[in-house]
Formats: C-alpha cells, sequence, structure tokens
C-alpha cells in the first residue's frame, strides 16, 4: 500500500521534483529553490549542510521503489481502486522515472525524495506521505481532487458589461471585473476598473511601447527594476479592492495570474499554456522584461481558498511542464505591470 501511495504522490510532484521544491521553499522563501534544465537541477543552498550550495537534485530513469512497486501494480491492475485513488499514465510513468538527490560533501545520505522529506518532517512511511499530501495540498484521495477533476471551469458566455458602471459581482457572473492602479508602484489606491478587453487592448497597441522598450534596453538588473517600479502601470487581475491589499478586497474576479520568470524558451511554453487541458487561457502576454510569461486563467474560489488554489496550480504545473512559478501569485492582491506585447493572446469569447 505505501509503495502505492508513494507513487500517486510522485505522479502529481513531477517525480518528486516538486517535494524538494517544497522543502526548499521553508528554509529559503524569498530565493528561487530549483532551476531545472533537462532532467538536472542546478547546485542549490543544502539546509542540511549549513546552507552550502551542495545539493544535487536530478531526474533518474530507475525503480526506486523495488519489486514492492511491480507488486502493487499488478494488485492495482486487478482492484483498479485504493484510498489514494486510480492511478493515471503519468503514474505508471513515474515507475521509471523520479528525482533524487546527493550532496556533494556528502552531509547527507544519497537518496530520493521521501527520504528527503523524512530529514525535514522526522517522520516515515504512512504517517510521511499523509503530512506530504495535506502541505502540498495534493488533495490525494479526497473528494475534491485538483488533479481528475477535469470539467473546464466556465467562463463568460456574454459579451463583457461597460466598466463605468460595475456590478458588485465578479465570479460566476460572467462579467471580470478587477482593479486598475498609475505608476508608481508605490501607489496602491485604483485609479479605474477594467475588464479583460481593456487591458488587452492597452497591451497590443502602442501605449506601452515605449518604456517597454527602454526597460529591455537596460543592463543593470536594479536599474531596471527601479525604473519598472517607477514608471510601468499595473493591475490586480484577482479582483476589485478599495486599496492594494488582500484584506481590502471588493470582490475576487475569478481569475489568476500565473507569473514565469527567465524562462529558457518563452515561445514554447507559450504554445503549451494555449494547449493546455485543464485551463482555458483567458490572457496570455509576455512579461515587460521579455524573458517571462504571464498567464490568466479562471478559478473558482468557492471550491477552495485562492491561496489553496494557488498552491495546487503551481503543483499542476511543475508536474506538467517542469517549471517552478512565481510564489508571489498566491496573493490576491498580486500586482501584474502590464508592458507591450503585440502578440498578446486573449480568449475569442471577450471579443464576441
Amino acid at each position: 500500500m505505501e509503495a502505492r501511495n508513494k507513487e500517486a504522490i510522485l505522479s502529481k510532484t513531477h517525480y518528486g521534483i516538486g517535494i524538494y521544491a517544497h522543502i526548499l521553499r521553508l528554509y529559503y522563501p524569498d530565493q528561487g529553490v530549483l532551476s531545472l534544465s533537462g532532467r538536472t537541477c542546478s547546485p542549490t543552498k543544502n539546509p542540511f549542510n549549513a546552507d552550502k550550495p551542495t545539493l544535487n537534485i536530478f531526474i533518474e530513469k530507475e525503480n526506486v521503489l523495488g519489486n514492492a512497486l511491480d507488486r502493487e501494480f499488478s494488485c492495482q491492475r486487478e482492484q483498479n481502486s485504493n484510498s489514494f485513488g486510480v492511478l493515471s499514465s503519468a503514474a505508471e510513468n513515474a515507475r521509471s522515472e523520479f528525482a533524487r538527490h546527493s550532496d556533494s560533501q556528502n552531509a547527507i545520505p544519497t537518496g530520493d525524495a521521501f527520504d528527503f522529506a523524512e530529514l525535514h518532517y522526522k517522520q516515515s512511511g504512512d504517517e510521511l506521505l499523509q503530512t506530504i499530501n495535506k502541505e502540498m495540498n495534493l488533495h490525494i484521495g479526497e473528494k475534491f481532487d485538483f488533479y481528475t477533476n477535469r470539467n473546464k471551469i466556465d467562463y463568460p458566455q456574454q459579451a463583457l458589461e461597460t466598466p463605468h458602471s460595475p456590478s458588485p459581482h465578479g465570479e460566476g457572473s460572467g462579467v471580470r471585473y478587477f482593479s486598475f492602479f498609475k505608476a508608481p508602484i508605490k501607489n496602491t489606491i485604483p485609479h479605474k476598473t477594467v475588464s479583460l478587453v481593456q487591458v488587452y487592448n492597452a497591451i497590443t497597441g502602442n501605449f506601452y511601447k515605449e518604456r517597454t522598450d527602454k526597460l529591455r534596453s537596460f543592463n543593470d538588473l536594479k536599474q531596471a527594476r527601479q525604473f519598472k517600479a517607477s514608471t510601468f502601470d499595473y493591475c490586480t487581475f484577482s479582483g476589485m479592492f478599495q486599496t492594494r491589499n488582500d484584506k481590502a478586497l471588493i470582490n475576487h474576479s475569478g481569475l489568476m495570474c500565473v507569473d514565469f520568470d527567465h524562462l529558457q524558451s518563452v515561445d514554447l511554453l507559450r504554445k503549451q499554456l494555449l494547449q493546455d487541458e485543464y485551463f482555458e487561457t483567458q490572457l496570455l502576454f509576455v512579461s515587460p522584461s521579455g524573458d517571462g510569461l504571464k498567464w490568466i486563467i479562471p478559478i473558482d474560489t468557492r471550491q477552495t481558498t485562492h491561496s489553496n488554489y494557488f498552491a495546487a496550480v503551481a503543483n499542476y504545473i511543475l508536474q506538467t511542464y517542469g517549471i517552478e512559478v512565481d510564489k508571489s501569485g498566491r496573493d490576491i492582491s498580486r500586482a501584474c505591470f502590464l508592458p507591450h506585447d503585440p502578440q498578446a493572446f486573449i480568449n475569442p469569447i471577450y471579443l464576441k
């Protein structure tokens, strides 16, 4: 049973990479903890070796779960169910692919993601698996399972209302309204309430072209950050606010902004996101820096909280695309700078 439960977790955490990322973020909350290229992560800090960059994490083709796993798979094919739910084809693939670690100074034993989790949680066996399931919001074995509930989230089927008289409803109403703020970022009072179409028109037009080109010309990162913070307008895609603060939310829009930074291939991920089998892309555009993407997707906070939904989305993205997203997206009042992107995508339903 334990081998099968491990397999269910591996299938939802990109072979266990997500487990490493989750634990490392607990130690280094303000840092990018993993950078995966192909099957290998760049050396990163080891919290069990005085924070030295000696931890090596990689994806290996081998069955670390041993013969017990093969027995469990045979059993499952007969029973077709278990306490953690039916395993997917992705789970079967995890038999031969899973994340492992080593330390260049041998500070900790070489092992897999569960061995690493044992070092942090001081647990083992089923107790450890249940903790991982709960802490990472995997929802394995629960009635609400983000990964197996493949029903598309509804999005507007009617023309957008004019933004001059927004009704106090957003999520579930067929209308997507949120707050727009004028630069600088220190300004936390909304300028007005806008729709996705208005933002799309602003991004694809020439209004932000000059400042975007100038930002991308900077070689000094600090100077670029200061210029962006002082010059770029922004919005809070997840809702309307009295002031930019989670506690000042007027109404949730039913949208979430997922931020991808420092991508190896912006074009490749863009194509993948537009073809994603779970989420209907609402808006997708290149970040101000030019090496990232802003992905606006629909969510339903009637099922769970915004932060819990973000955690599930982040795990889904890591499992599906092997990419760790910017964790700031868990904040409802997350600010998103608006750049120039003539190739931005908007869901055609909004243009009807």
